[in-house]
């Protein structure tokens, strides 16, 4: 079993807790599920969120899907003039037999511009 990376990102409509928790839950949902994964597969999990985005902790969705024995950490991504308003960004750590090339990294929305060479 190999250590692998996945990452995804959403921009949210809005800086609402209850918008956050939903969208949040998509993309961790759909990085499961296109990976085949399950919560036991996943080792850590980083949330990054842009500066405008106050209301929740994006990890708070992730505890709310049932993901309780993980550790996550919430930072603030860079305040860059001209980046994406309004995104969460996800770089999770799982255990996987699939090799690095058949990972599906999720950038849901708008968000998939933001990596079009990897996006799914």
């Amino acid at each position: 079993m190999a250590v692998r990376a996945v990452r995804g990102a959403v921009q949210l409509e809005r800086d609402e807790a209850g918008h956050m928790d939903e969208q949040v839950s998509e993309l961790l949902t759909a990085i499961l599920e296109r990976n085949e994964l399950t919560a036991d597969d996943l080792i850590s999990v980083w949330f990054t969120a842009t500066p405008d985005l106050h209301s929740d902790f994006p990890a708070a969705a992730a505890r709310k899907l049932g993901i309780v024995d993980v550790p996550l950490i919430c930072a603030q991504e860079l305040d860059i003039d001209g980046a994406m308003p309004r995104v969460v960004r996800v770089l999770a750590h799982i255990e996987s037999d699939k090799p690095r090339s058949e990972i599906a990294h999720v950038y849901l929305g708008a968000a998939a511009a933001l990596r079009k060479d990897i996006a799914q």
